[in-house]
């Protein structure tokens, strides 16, 4: 590009015969920071007009420097602009480019800033805006999930602990699990823009300016809510990028475990979802196969955000204040986590729309394991009066007994429960099927489908309430 060759004159000095090789490939970041070119621009344009508001800078230079920025932004969108590695980042291909487009003038934009702030402006900026895509997109992943959970508030399976049957619950119940876990991460994300909507610019290399310039004009022309309030915090800080990987891998650990659980519906034993081929491929040796690839790889893609969370706190865990350019090692652990999470959401927002939900197994499989054995016991705790620790004694007891027939506790006739305590009723058995089981869980937050519905027209309202 125009100004490659010249490139090293505006470091001067013992710099001005430029790196060598190495010093060069470890040194560059413009192969990945190149992405925060609208960024950058952005910045500069508003660091420019409040420098000619203070009269800092002409207003002619002003404009020369707006136009300026205006084409280079025209020319990286339209992939005519040459990116060079000697001039390291994107801040010094932009200013280098602005030199060669308007001359001297281009000089005076760097007045009163540091590529210290610039770069933490320019961080900023991106983070805070892929926190509102993920937003966005999960969002629409509650949405989905609320949609499956209404079309099943009376759909049953069996709940689990330790992966074993435990109590039947609702398909519904269990979507709205996932809503409140992807709550959460709403949550998260909305309390990371609120600590990082702070604006680094002007806090300059790490000690301010000595010129007259206004950080809050700047910092509501960028959108944020104030400027920052110590400098040398300010050009040290990445603790929302590390805010922004804790988030992305607390998320994939939520897409990791239903990307697991979608796994184990989906196979021949379970048989409680059948993915569609959209989010499925098949074996290229065995035709009856049909792989849930989509769901695997949301599982293992959640290592790639924890390594980039680890990868971040390590950089940051020994460096005094202010900057050390081992800072530079915090953008490719953020793109890379950002990505891969908006790729693990949207995949997993499709296979949720459009799996089909086997209601014939999840409801053969929600009696099984003698799921209704705690509602035996809670029904002699009620209607006998027992203490529960006896009622839990008796109800092992008529489970023994069943399991010994291999015949579920409903089908035990009334006889032989009674035998194993004679205040056992023929009212029992109106507890003992799936449906009372579940109906029955009438507690806030339990599984009762009224209590779901309840819940999905409770987070409805919530998210109508956003718009």
């Amino acid at each position: 590009m125009s100004g490659e060759k010249n490139s090293n004159q505006m470091w001067g000095g013992r710099f001005a015969s430029g790196p060598d090789a190495v010093m060069e490939a470890i040194n560059a970041s413009i192969d990945y920071d190149r992405v925060l070119y609208r960024e950058d621009i952005e910045g500069s344009l508003a660091h420019a007009e409040m420098l000619a508001a203070q009269n800092i800078i002409s207003k002619d230079d002003h404009e020369a420097i707006a136009e300026g920025l205006k084409a280079i932004e025209k020319e990286i969108e339209n992939g005519t602009f040459a990116f060079s590695r000697r001039l390291e980042d994107i801040h010094m291909n932009i200013e280098a480019r602005l030199a060669a487009l308007i001359g001297p003038a281009a000089g005076r934009l760097h007045t009163g800033r540091s590529r210290n702030d610039q770069v933490a402006l320019d961080f900023r900026l991106w983070v805070k805006r892929e926190l509102m895509r993920i937003d966005g997109a999960l969002k629409t992943l509650i949405e989905a999930f609320l949609a499956r959970a209404d079309d099943h508030a009376e759909t049953y399976l069996p709940g689990f602990t330790h992966l074993q049957t435990a109590q039947p619950v609702t398909f519904g119940h269990h979507c709205m699990a996932y809503v409140e876990m992807f709550g959460r991460d709403r949550s998260r994300v909305t309390d990371c823009i609120a600590r990082l909507d702070e604006s680094p610019l002007g806090a300059a290399a790490l000690a301010g300016t000595s010129l007259p310039i206004d950080r809050h004009m700047t910092a509501e022309k960028l959108g944020f809510r104030e400027p920052t309030r110590n400098s040398l915090d300010t050009v040290s800080d990445r603790d929302f990028a590390l805010e922004f990987l804790s988030l992305a891998a607390i998320c994939g650990v939520h897409l990791s475990r239903l990307a697991e659980e979608i796994v184990i519906w989906s196979t021949p034993q379970f048989g409680f979802i059948r993915l569609s081929d959209a989010f499925s491929t098949g074996s290229s040796i065995m035709p009856q196969k049909k792989n849930p690839d989509a769901a695997e790889l949301i599982r293992a893609k959640t290592g790639r955000l924890n390594g980039a969370l680890i990868t971040l706190l390590t950089v940051m865990k020994g460096l005094p204040l202010a900057y050390s350019k081992d800072m530079q090692e915090d953008k490719e652990a953020v793109f890379d986590a950002a990505e891969t999470l908006d790729l693990m959401i949207a995949a997993m927002t499709g296979m949720v729309s459009d799996m089909e939900v086997r209601v014939d197994r999840m409801a053969a499989a929600a009696g099984a394991g003698f799921a209704t054995a705690t509602d035996l016991a809670d029904w002699l705790v009620r209607e006998v009066n027992l203490p529960f620790r006896q009622a839990h004694h008796i109800t092992g007891r008529a489970v023994a007994l069943a399991e010994e027939r291999n015949v579920d506790l409903a089908d035990l006739p009334l006889a032989d429960l009674q035998a194993i305590d004679p205040a056992i009723t023929e009212d029992v058995y109106h507890v003992l099927t799936v449906e009372s089981c579940a109906k029955a869980r009438t507690s806030y937050g339990g599984t009762a489908p009224d209590n779901v519905r309840q819940q999905i027209a409770s987070w409805r309202e919530r998210l109508g309430d956003e718009t």
